[in-house]
């Protein structure tokens, strides 16, 4: 994508698809399984998707008192290791990590994350990429609703094409933002990337 055609892509993109959505009212495990127990294959289905969370609280980390716990980013590229930003330390010097990625490749983001204590409705990862301060490019995704799990869950984007050609190159800087239906929001943290012509 050129950087004029990013540029147009967030002015058309914006939030408008989102307008007329009404998110579900948020209910307890206890209150979703309580609805609607006569129904025979309805409640099984519930069953099946909840798991251990319908029998007992399900909690990840006692000491964290969040919903989602947003643990890591990957940037994926066929043919090549994972570039990671770990997200359950200090999230204040991502941005000093600066990611070299080959212009005009095609990636893919992995987040990984836990949900406990609660269903989460309607998940979303929002992406707004910026150069010299001007926006660029804007990516939303819905990532979905999940339900409480003691292992780590992760959600991956559809591909994604890296800028190219010699306007294209440079560093960029990264908001990424993991948020839900009900504008909670779980995790919030900046990084950059850099567009080289090579991978050195």
């Amino acid at each position: 994508m050129s950087e004029k055609e990013a540029v147009d892509h967030v002015e058309v993109e914006g939030e408008e698809h989102d307008a007329n959505y009404q998110p579900p009212p948020q209910k307890t495990i206890e209150e979703i399984m309580a609805a609607d127990a006569e129904d025979e294959s309805l409640r099984k289905y519930k069953e099946a998707l909840l798991g251990e969370a319908q029998s007992e609280k399900i909690i990840y980390d006692n000491s964290d008192l969040r919903k989602v716990i947003v643990k890591k980013l990957s940037l994926l590229v066929a043919g090549r290791d994972p570039m990671e930003l770990d997200l359950s330390g200090d999230i204040s010097k991502l941005k000093k990590n600066v990611f070299v990625i080959k212009e005009g490749i095609q990636y893919k983001i992995r987040i990984d994350f836990v949900v406990q204590r609660e269903i989460v409705h309607g998940l979303k990862y929002v992406q707004k990429t910026y150069r010299m301060g001007v926006p660029v490019d804007k990516m939303t995704q819905m990532v979905g609703s999940y339900p409480p799990k003691k292992e780590i869950q992760s959600y991956t984007t559809p591909f994604e094409e890296a800028p190219s050609g010699m306007m294209a190159r440079g560093t960029y800087s990264v908001t990424s933002l993991f948020t839900d239906d009900d504008k909670n929001e779980h995790l919030k943290w900046e990084w950059s990337f850099e567009i080289k012509k090579d991978w050195q």
